[in-house]
């Protein structure tokens, strides 16, 4: 078959780049039942590096992850994507999950590493969830972490075997707010 991927992503959002060896694509419809590679990649935005920064925390990056010109990418493990035309009525129009194990995003201040890791997109969601590690120590599991506002996400492109989705933002959620903010004694 011929191999196919789906990517889901922005400029200060997420890049979900996946392959699969075979998918079909019946009419404007793209489906990966087994995602095969690929990765999802987020553009760490000025304001909240800014806010990192203010807050003194450095981020960072755990396990296969990598944090290159201001982007941090995390490789797909496994998971499943069907995307349907957004020109038609049916949604939400991407639909999986995604899983991205032994990587994550790590924010430290003096003596404290939070480890966000394990991450889970769910795309028909519009949620992302991760286990949270304090010094190595879990304190959550398979939280919600991140919402994904998809309402700027650009047309599936196709470059040679993969499928990427461009322009979906990534907001920290208010469960994982609180859960910083008493871990490191900060009101951000």
């Amino acid at each position: 078959g011929a191999a196919f991927g789906v990517s889901a992503a922005q400029a200060d959002g997420t890049v979900h780049t996946v392959s699969s060896s075979s998918s079909k694509i019946p009419g404007p419809v793209a489906s990966v039942p087994e995602v095969k590679g690929g990765n999802t990649a987020v553009a760490l935005d000025k304001g909240f590096t800014d806010a990192l920064t203010s807050l003194g925390l450095t981020p960072g990056v755990s396990g296969n992850a990598k944090l290159e010109n201001g982007s941090v990418s995390f490789p797909i493990t496994a998971g499943s994507v069907t995307y349907w035309s957004p020109d038609g009525n049916y949604r939400p129009y991407v639909q999986g999950l995604l899983n991205h194990d032994d990587s994550g995003l790590t924010l430290k201040a003096g003596d404290t590493t939070v480890t966000l890791e394990n991450f889970v997109v769910n795309p028909g969601s519009s949620k992302l969830y991760g286990d949270v590690l304090v010094n190595g120590q879990v304190a959550a599991s398979n939280a919600y972490l991140f919402s994904l506002h998809g309402g700027t996400l650009k047309p599936l492109q196709l470059e040679g075997d993969n499928a990427i989705l461009t322009g979906t933002t990534v907001h920290v959620s208010d469960d994982a707010a609180k859960l910083l903010n008493s871990t490191f004694k900060t009101d951000a």
